[in-house]
């Protein structure tokens, strides 16, 4: 008897429109799911990814408006969330299956700190680099501030008066908070105890500036060029400024669920890849504005979104540029998920004292941090990718940050609460 020839994927697709369906599912080589043969077919195929309204969503809400999460074998769904607790809280439930993360949040969670549930979660994935900033309040500028430095001495006034100063971070061991509490601390003040550090989602920080619940506030695009299009505020300075490429957002499973499917990890990686491609093709950003500006996704104004991805930085207090260090979702290693970001992050906690002595900085990290899973897409899809896990950075106050030695780092910084 003659061997029947089973068909190449070139021969499928050559004979996918001369034929009916029922005769091409006769022959498929061990199935075909979506865009993928079974062999890589996702596990789970119905996903439900959490977003918050932040620019920085971009890579998810594209790859599903893309069909790129649809040509890996992914049924999308989008679900935006009212704050960052909401994600975190929709993750453990089980309710959505990937989010757009803090990335300090994952560890937070993993470690069980603030109050949090333990829940090991995983970082395979850097969604985007630089693109937040700090905005002030429009006294402030009156004032002339701009560093922490200048700002030391209307908080010690305040303090003194009784009536400290307060300032908003998304997220307590969060990006924003970090580099919130990063440059107060450079200007020689505590943000445990010169001023009230408050929690606020990021959709509602021009909001609550507007009534002066805050003196200023730390938080992703594009809500700080709002604050300036509103006319209530102005960047002090954007977090790119304070450290350029720094880790921002993830894309975040649960340890649970990337274990139980790894194939469907690495076919959102691959789709949001490829998304992330697309949108630092700078002619996209345009359009990628225009997407995510959308009510179910940010809900504002797609000129307040687009200025700042396309690096046209209006300061809202004279000063104007174009800043090549805006906001990246793939170029310079963008989505590379470094173990060094990792170790600073556990520093930051420990300076902190959101932690109770020194943690096990290797070892959490090693279970937070998953390189080997975008290596492994990366290989796949032609990407190069680091050699190395770590290296040594320093941030724009000099301090050389050396992931080999995090307790010596954390000794380093004059202003911290560690005992």
């Amino acid at each position: 008897m003659k061997k029947v020839q089973q068909p190449s994927r070139r021969e499928f697709l050559k004979v996918a429109g001369a034929s009916s369906l029922g005769m091409l599912l006769s022959h498929l080589p061990g199935g075909w799911v979506g865009g993928v043969y079974a062999a890589d077919a996702p596990e789970t195929t119905k996903i439900r990814l959490g977003i918050i309204a932040l620019t920085d969503c971009s890579s998810i809400v594209m790859a599903h408006e893309l069909g790129l999460f649809k040509k890996y074998g992914i049924e999308s769904t989008i679900s935006k969330e009212a704050s960052w607790a909401a994600i975190r809280d929709k993750m453990m439930l089980g309710e959505n299956q990937a989010t757009h993360m803090l990335f300090g949040m994952p560890f937070s969670t993993s470690m069980g700190l603030l109050g949090s549930p333990v829940k090991p979660m995983i970082i395979p994935f850097e969604i985007n680099r630089n693109g937040q900033a700090i905005t002030l309040e429009n006294d402030l500028k009156a004032k002339g501030v701009r560093t922490p430095q200048q700002l030391k001495p209307i908080v010690d006034e305040a303090k003194k008066n009784g009536k400290p100063m307060t300032f908003a971070m998304t997220f307590p061991p969060g990006t924003h908070a970090m580099w919130m509490r990063y440059w107060l601390a450079a200007g020689g003040i505590n943000p445990d105890k010169d001023v009230s550090l408050i929690t606020i989602p990021p959709p509602q920080m021009v909001a609550n500036m507007k009534v002066d619940k805050m003196d200023g506030y730390c938080v992703g695009e594009p809500w700080n060029a709002r604050a300036i299009a509103d006319g209530i505020g102005y960047t002090a300075v954007t977090t790119q400024q304070i450290w350029k490429d720094h880790p921002e957002k993830v894309l975040a499973f649960t340890e649970e669920f990337a274990e139980k499917n790894p194939k469907t990890v690495k076919a959102i990686l691959r789709a949001v890849t490829e998304s992330s491609q697309y949108i630092d093709k700078m002619e996209n950003r345009p359009n990628v504005a225009e997407v995510v500006s959308k009510p179910q996704y940010i809900n504002t104004q797609k000129e307040v979104i687009l200025g700042r991805i396309l690096g046209d930085y209006d300061y809202g207090d004279g000063r104007k540029e174009k800043d090549p260090n805006y906001m990246t979702f793939f170029d310079r290693n963008t989505n590379f998920p470094w173990k060094s970001h990792g170790v600073w992050w556990l520093t930051q906690f420990r300076r902190w004292g959101m932690v109770k002595g020194a943690p096990d900085y290797t070892g959490i990290v090693n279970k937070v941090i998953r390189p080997d899973i975008y290596r492994e897409v990366a290989k796949e899809m032609g990407v190069a990718v680091p050699k190395e896990d770590m290296k040594k950075e320093s941030l724009f106050d000099k301090v050389e940050f050396d992931p080999a030695k995090p307790e010596e780092y954390v000794k380093k910084f004059a202003v911290s609460n560690v005992a």
